[in-house]
């Protein structure tokens, strides 16, 4: 690739990257903050070009030219040990006081509750026998046993920090290792690059906010990053041997990438599979080359299997079937790559899949650096700079371009802390933003465009670390405020241990129970949910509940319920934003009663299904069905937990029930 042929590469991903795309496509996705971004790059990019102006006028007659880098060493044992260190602190910094030490999402949730089940010794929990109670999104209990959608490897690894009753170290724990390997990297993919460039490589790797909040997560993201950066330092160690090298001197660093490769699997197919498969051509090719490297190839293969291996049996413990994964088994085939009908009922097309692979691009512009201008100029503008890649550089750039081949044909947009889905890519766009200073030195000397692109770089980062990091920060802790509490702490205080306690949660959540409750689909239970007006369906649930219908019946029950989607908007008389309303629909009593309950305040049910020491047993509060756990448990005080008030701070309430009272109440038929 010549000098030419990268700038207009460069120019193309410019043009992909910055433009908003997504807003322009007819796929049904759209940006809707990309011209407030757009704005703020304007402004940032401003700033940060006059400081180099400014930079150029006042020194740049004093500039000198640098002497030339000598190639870094081979090893840097201590700075690695301090990197490993450093980046450690880090990532438990931002665990504890951006995060509280605790998983806030759904996802990170369920993967902690699947990890207490892996620490107990099990691999699943039987199903309660009034399942609708209990169910969440995202776990499986649709027969006798209850378990986790996810890959085993991400619960697995978090059942470790379970034994350590810290479950919130292994994020940082994965990110230093990850550090420590890609520090390994970065020497392999630029043996030329000076000791400063690798070290600021490693260091930039560190401190990307976009990989330092993963990696304070429970998300799975973070350590399937660590596992592929072992397989890309294994595949690496291997290719870069001296031709005069026995193969089997590194045919552990070819174990290393299999395993590597087979663990990453464990925890995010897809992801796995982008980087292995150009692992595996180029280990194949090499054989082809020299067929004394078989050994390489067997050794991966054995590394991948064994973990994968595992899977498989884990899968076939569970879902009944090793290439069974549970969300599958949850959410049916619409949940696999394709363009296919989503199981939330959206049609998942090749317009809609360049729209969202555009999102994640954009958004990447600012969280991967959090710079005043787009992140991804520097490792553009490197790109376009490079004369010559190496073979690691080939290999990153096209996993990457697999990884996002792959994303294109997916359904769902993965946004949380960021374009989660394409963390792998961050490896390769630290690599190239780290080199752009030495490149533009390279190609215009140690001058003034050298002096301010410096310049404008250091601007831009002094005014992420000022600016935008102390907002992002604040945005992160701020939120998901009822997921942080203790609420082990908040039942011992307000004396209610070992008692039965209704959780009322919105009327939304309640629906959606009662809909899995008559065996009504993951897939179409969320379908009628976003496409009906929410007394509508409440309204014909009530008619399947007291007729007996279940599963495909009560479906095409409420299949008719769908034909004013079109008209559909958010509810204006709840508080909860997901219920749907129908313009001039009229409520019955029943459908008020609910909304004044919203009105009062709700909980969820999501974090308790990780709080232990009270003894109480939590369910959702189902207003008459609620007679059957009463029943289930005749000793237990009855509670009704409850949120004083729709406000993010509003204050939980422990309300005592009487079960005499209860029962007049049911029977009345009262709403």
């Amino acid at each position: 690739m010549d000098r030419a042929e990268s700038i207009g590469i460069a120019v193309v991903l410019a043009a992909l990257g910055l433009l908003p795309w997504a807003n322009w496509l007819p796929g049904g996705e759209a940006d809707p903050f990309y011209a407030q971004r757009f704005a703020e790059w304007g402004i940032g990019t401003g700033i940060v070009l006059g400081v180099a102006v400014v930079a150029v006028v006042l020194l740049g007659k004093r500039v000198r030219p640098s002497a030339s880098a000598t190639p870094g060493p081979t090893s840097d044992p201590v700075f690695e040990l301090t990197l490993v260190a450093g980046a450690l602190a880090l990532y438990s910094t931002v665990a504890l006081v951006v995060f509280s030490g605790r998983p806030l999402m759904i996802d990170e949730v369920v993967q902690a509750l699947q990890a207490k089940i892996f620490a107990a010794g099990k691999l699943w929990i039987p199903v309660a026998k009034h399942r609708e109670f209990f169910s969440v999104l995202h776990v499986v209990d649709l027969a006798d046993k209850r378990y986790s959608q996810f890959p085993p490897g991400g619960p697995a690894l978090l059942a470790l920090g379970e034994w350590l009753h810290a479950t919130w170290i292994i994020g940082p724990l994965c990110g230093a290792a990850a550090a420590f390997f890609f520090a390994r990297v970065v020497r392999l993919a630029h043996p030329e690059g000076s000791r400063a460039l690798h070290r600021g490589t490693a260091v930039l790797f560190v401190v990307a906010p976009f990989g330092a909040y993963m990696f304070g997560s429970f998300m799975n993201h973070g350590p399937g990053l660590m596992w592929l950066l072992l397989s890309v330092l294994g595949v690496a160690m291997v290719v870069r041997a001296p031709a005069d090298q026995a193969p089997r001197e590194t045919v552990g660093w070819a174990l290393a990438n299999g395993l590597g490769l087979g663990m990453a699997a464990t925890i995010r197919p897809l992801d796995a599979f982008a980087f292995a498969l150009p692992a595996a051509v180029w280990l194949l090719y090499r054989v082809y080359r020299r067929p004394a490297t078989w050994i390489h190839v067997l050794a991966s293969g054995i590394g991948v299997a064994v973990p994968f291996a595992t899977m498989l049996w884990i899968n076939a413990q569970t879902t009944g079937s090793p290439l069974l994964f549970g969300y599958e088994m949850l959410w049916g085939k619409g949940h696999g790559l394709g363009f296919h009908t989503s199981p939330w009922g959206v049609a998942h097309t090749p317009a809609r899949g360049v729209e969202l692979l555009s999102i994640y691009v954009t958004r990447l512009q600012t969280y991967l650096f959090e710079t005043p201008f787009p992140s991804l100029l520097p490792a553009i503008a490197a790109f376009g700079l490079t004369k010559r890649l190496s073979s690691l550089d080939r290999y990153l750039i096209v996993s990457a371009v697999l990884l996002g081949g792959f994303y294109f044909a997916y359904w769902h947009d993965g946004f949380y802390l960021g374009p989660r889905f394409v963390l792998p890519w961050l490896p390769v766009l630290v690599l190239f933003s780290a080199r752009m200073p030495s490149l533009v030195r390279g190609r215009f000397g140690a001058g003034r465009i050298a002096l301010g692109t410096n310049a404008a770089l250091v601007a831009g980062a002094v005014m992420a670390i000022v600016f935008s990091l102390p907002v992002r920060t604040a945005q992160y802790r701020g939120g998901l405020q009822s997921m942080r509490l203790d609420y082990t702490l908040m039942a011992k205080a307000a004396g209610v241990q070992n008692a039965l306690v209704f959780v009322r949660e919105s009327w939304g959540a309640e629906i959606i129970a009662r809909m899995w409750a008559q065996g009504v689909s993951r897939n179409a239970t969320e379908t009628f949910y976003r496409k009906t007006d929410a007394c509508a369906l409440d309204r014909e649930l009530r008619s399947i509940e007291r007729d007996g219908v279940f599963g495909a019946a009560a479906e095409a029950r409420l299949a008719p319920l769908m034909a004013d989607s079109a008209r559909l908007v958010k509810s204006t008389l709840s508080t909860d934003p997901t219920e749907k309303q129908l313009p001039g629909a009229r409520y019955d009593a029943v459908c008020v009663a609910r909304i004044n309950d919203d009105r009062e305040g709700f909980a969820l049910m999501v974090p308790l299904l990780l709080e232990h020491g009270s003894g109480n047993v939590y369910a959702r509060d189902l207003q008459g069905r609620d007679s059957l756990l009463l029943a289930e448990h005749p000793d237990r005080p009855v509670y009704q937990l409850i949120r004083k008030g729709a406000d993010v701070d509003a204050p939980f309430v422990w309300r005592p029930l009487r079960r005499d009272s209860l029962m007049t109440v049911w029977r009345s038929g009262a709403p």
